[in-house]
C-alpha cells in the first residue's frame, strides 16, 4: 500500500472491532490480524479524523477509515535534523524540554517533523526500533510545551512504561487560566470520556468515562480575578485530562481553542491585544519526578516555562498608574496638575467636579436642596457657592453635611476617570482631602505638594480669603508636615512655574521608574517560583 486508503465502513460491518474490519477487507496480501493491530497502534489508522489507537475500536457505519501507507513491517521512521532541548542524558534515558509546537511522535494528518524524527537523527540507534515511537514512553499535547523522558534502551523503554502504567512518576504542571478558582486548591475527581456532543473532542462525561483524578493549586492571581497561575498534578493519564478538568471548572487554560480557552474578553479591555500574542494553550509540564530504570535513584527535574507563558501576567500587571495631587490650602495643587494635562496626561479635578455637581440640574444641587431647601440654591437653580461657603465656616456641623453628601459623589465621578483611562499608563486626580475623608489610598502614588506656610499665605490672600477664613479652612486639612509624611513623593512648589514644569518632568521620570519596578518586582515572583518551586 503507497498511498492513503479511505474506506466507507457498509452497514454490514456496523459494530466490528477496527482491526476486525481492516483484516477483512484484505488490505494487503499475507497480512496478519496481528500486524493490522499494530499498525492501528502506530497511529496509521484513523476514523472521521481521529486517530485510533485501540484495535478494539467499534465502528459505525457510514463512517470514513483513512488508512496511511504502511509496509509488511520494516520500521520507516525518517531521520531529520533537528536539535533536542537536553535536561539530562546518560545511556539509558533522556529528559528534554519539548517546545510547543512540536508533535511528538507520527500520526494521521500530521505533517511533521515530529520529536521522533529528531531522535532518530540524534540518537540513530532508536530507528532501529521496531516502533513508529521508538523511545517514547509518554505524550505531551503539541501545542504543550516542557519536560518529557525518553528512553534510550530496551530496558529502560520497559521499565518506563511500567512505572507511568503503575503511576509511579510525578508529573506537574503549570497552568495560566482565565479567573481565580473559588478554592487555593482542590482535587478534581471526574470521568474523562468521548464528547458526545463532538467526537474530536474529550469531556467530563456521566456514563462510559474513565475515573481521572487532578489536583491544583493556586501560585499566582490577578488582583483583578481575571487571570491565575496553577500548579496542577495528575494522577491519571486521561486523552487532554488537564484542560478538560479545568474547562469543567470554569477556568480554561488561556489560549486553548478547542475547550474554551479563546474568551479573550475575560481579560478586560487588554484582551485583544493579547489575543493576538497567544498562539496555543497555555499549559507546560514544569516538574517530572522518577527513579532512575537501571539505578533505582531518585531524579527530579524542574523546567521554567518558555517566554510565550510569563508574557501574559507581565502585560496584564501593567496597570495603570494612578498618582493623586494633595496639599493643604495655597500649596499649588492646580498648577501641578495643570503641568500634568500639558504633556498630556489625563487629569481630574476634586474641585471642578464639584463645581460641576453645583450647576443647576446636577446631583449635588438637587441634594443640598433635598437636605437645606432653597436656602443655597441660585434663582437659576444652582449652588450658591458663596452662601454655602460662609454656611461651612460658620458652622462645622453644615460642613460635615455637606461633606457626606458631596465627597461620595465625588469619589463616584474618580472611579469612572480611573475606568475610562484604564488603558493609560498614568493618570493623575488632585483630591486636596483624601487623606482628611478617609479614601482607600493602597493602590495609589500619593504625591505631595509642598510650599513654605508664609507663601501660601500670601497666594490665599491674593485670592481674597481673610486671615479667619485662612484659618478656618486650614484646620479641615491635616498639619502640612503629617500629610507630607502620607506621602510616597513630594513636590517643592516654592518657585515660579518653569522650575515647576521642571519638577513635573522630573517626576514622570521617577513614576516611569516605578511602573517598571513594579513589573520586574513580578518577573522576579514569577522566576522565583519557575526555578525554585
Amino acid at each position: 500500500m503507497d498511498r492513503p486508503s479511505d474506506i466507507i465502513v457498509p452497514d454490514n460491518a456496523h459494530g466490528q472491532r477496527l482491526d476486525v474490519f481492516l483484516f477483512s477487507l484484505g488490505l494487503k496480501e499475507g497480512v496478519t490480524r496481528a500486524r493490522v493491530q499494530k499498525w492501528i497502534k502506530q497511529g496509521l489508522v484513523s476514523v472521521e479524523g481521529n486517530p485510533i489507537f485501540k484495535p478494539g475500536f467499534k465502528v459505525s457505519s457510514g463512517q470514513k477509515v483513512r488508512v496511511l501507507p504502511f509496509d509488511g513491517g520494516e520500521n520507516k521512521t525518517r531521520a531529520i535534523s533537528g536539535q533536542l532541548a537536553l535536561i539530562y542524558e546518560d545511556k539509558h534515558i533522556l529528559v528534554i524540554n519539548k517546545p510547543a509546537g512540536l508533535t511528538v511522535h507520527p500520526a494521521p494528518g500530521e505533517q511533521g517533523p515530529t520529536l521522533v524524527n529528531f531522535l532518530v537523527y540524534n540518537y540513530p540507534r532508536l530507528a532501529q526500533k521496531d516502533s513508529d515511537r521508538p523511545g517514547i514512553v509518554h505524550r505531551l499535547d503539541k501545542d504543550t510545551s516542557g519536560l518529557m523522558l525518553i528512553a534510550l534502551s530496551e530496558y529502560a523503554r520497559i521499565e518506563l512504561m511500567r512505572k507511568f502504567s503503575a503511576r509511579e512518576v510525578h508529573k506537574e504542571y503549570l497552568a495560566l487560566v482565565f479567573g481565580v478558582p473559588e478554592n487555593e486548591q482542590d482535587e478534581i475527581d471526574l470521568p474523562i470520556g468521548r464528547d458526545p456532543k463532538a467526537k474530536t473532542r474529550m469531556a467530563v462525561v456521566k456514563k462510559g468515562g474513565r475515573r481521572a483524578i487532578s489536583r491544583y493549586a493556586v501560585v499566582l492571581k490577578d488582583t483583578q480575578s481575571r487571570w491565575s497561575l496553577l500548579r496542577v498534578k495528575i494522577f491519571t493519564g486521561r486523552t487532554h485530562q488537564i484542560r478538560v478538568h479545568l474547562s469543567h471548572s470554569g477556568h480554561s487554560i488561556i489560549g486553548d481553542n478547542v475547550y474554551g480557552g479563546t474568551n479573550f474578553r475575560a481579560l478586560g479591555e487588554s484582551g485583544k491585544g493579547i489575543a493576538k500574542l497567544v498562539k496555543r494553550q497555555l499549559l507546560h509540564a514544569w516538574s517530572l519526578g522518577f527513579s532512575h530504570p537501571e539505578s533505582g535513584e531518585e531524579m527530579e527535574f524542574t523546567c521554567p516555562p518558555p517566554e510565550d507563558f510569563w508574557r501574559i501576567p507581565l502585560l496584564l500587571t501593567r496597570e495603570t498608574q494612578r498618582i493623586v495631587l494633595t496639599g493643604n490650602p495655597g500649596s499649588g495643587k492646580s498648577e501641578v496638575l495643570k503641568c500634568f494635562k500639558k504633556i498630556g496626561v489625563p487629569v481630574f479635578s476634586a474641585d471642578e467636579e464639584v463645581a460641576s455637581l453645583y450647576r443647576a440640574g446636577g446631583d449635588g444641587a438637587f441634594l443640598i436642596a433635598q437636605r437645606f431647601g432653597e436656602k443655597f440654591i441660585d434663582p437659576t437653580g444652582a449652588v450658591d457657592k458663596k452662601k454655602l461657603f460662609t454656611a461651612m465656616l460658620n458652622s462645622d456641623a453644615v460642613r460635615k453635611e455637606v461633606g457626606a453628601l458631596i465627597h461620595p459623589l465625588v469619589e463616584f465621578r474618580l472611579r469612572k476617570f480611573w475606568e475610562r483611562h484604564k488603558r493609560q499608563r498614568v493618570c493623575v486626580a488632585e483630591i486636596p482631602l483624601i487623606l482628611e475623608v478617609g479614601w482607600k489610598t493602597g493602590d495609589l502614588v500619593l504625591v505631595g505638594i509642598f510650599c513654605r506656610d508664609e507663601q501660601r499665605k500670601k497666594r490665599l490672600m491674593t485670592r481674597g480669603w481673610t486671615e479667619q477664613q485662612m484659618a478656618q479652612i486650614e484646620s479641615w486639612h491635616w498639619p502640612q508636615a503629617d500629610k507630607l509624611r502620607k506621602c510616597h513623593l513630594i513636590i517643592d512648589n516654592s518657585h515660579d512655574l518653569l522650575s515647576l514644569e521642571k519638577k513635573v518632568l522630573a517626576l514622570g521620570n521617577i513614576l516611569k521608574t516605578l511602573r517598571q519596578k513594579r513589573v520586574r518586582k513580578y518577573k522576579d515572583k514569577l522566576d522565583l517560583f519557575y526555578f525554585k518551586g
